[in-house]
């Protein structure tokens, strides 16, 4: 397997997403969340930096094996139970 990093573009449904790998520069991917990143209920939006298993015989399809923190601080969260505290 390749593992080299990138950047998720757009979610396209279904689960996957649309890559695009730092390492060939620009090259797109089509990729799926490995299992322990659904199991553990990781969310993936679009901007995230990610890694990527990609099989050296179809470059157009991946595996997302790992989600990088951001290093700016956490991603703004919603309380979906209690709609009071999301206006603050």
């Amino acid at each position: 397997m390749i593992e080299t990093s990138g950047v998720i573009e757009k979610e396209q449904g279904n689960g996957f997403y649309l890559v695009t790998l730092e390492q060939p520069e620009g090259h797109q991917c089509l990729c799926r969340a490995a299992g322990k990143l659904t199991k553990f209920r990781i969310k993936l939006l679009a901007g995230d930096k990610v890694l990527v298993e990609i099989s050296p015989y179809d470059l157009s399809r991946g595996r997302i094996t790992y989600r990088e923190r951001n290093a700016g601080g956490a991603r703004p969260t919603t309380n979906k139970n209690n709609p009071k505290r999301n206006n603050k």
